[in-house]
């Protein structure tokens, strides 16, 4: 942690790093769930049911809600094996090359 960073936070060293992991957690994702599978199924719901839209919205931000708890507790569970942070990041590193190439290949194809 930065003496600038904790200057400009103006607190405990330990709540700049939270509240940095907090907007980094955010931006992640945000930005990987515009256009998810999730957000369409929003959509959908929202066009086929006019004047529920309140409904939708807290129902799907429940549910995302929920998944994404049962996701952190898992991580933080799985987090305590030994070497599995390392794993996880490689496996997803391969799994994004694979699809990268599959997309390309699939385009190059059309």
């Amino acid at each position: 942690m930065s003496a600038r960073c904790l200057a400009k936070c103006g607190m405990h060293w330990y709540n700049c790093a939270m509240l940095a992991t907090f907007f980094k957690t955010f931006a992640l994702i945000f930005l990987a769930e515009l256009g998810d599978k999730t957000q369409l199924a929003a959509l959908s719901a929202a066009a086929s049911n006019p004047g529920a839209r309140w409904s939708i919205f807290l129902g799907s931000a429940l549910a995302l809600a929920l998944t994404s708890l049962l996701a952190v507790l898992l991580g933080d569970a799985l987090s305590r094996i030994p070497g599995f942070g390392k794993a996880v990041k490689f496996a997803a590193g391969a799994l994004f090359l694979v699809f990268g190439i599959l997309t390309i290949v699939d385009a190059a194809r059309s």
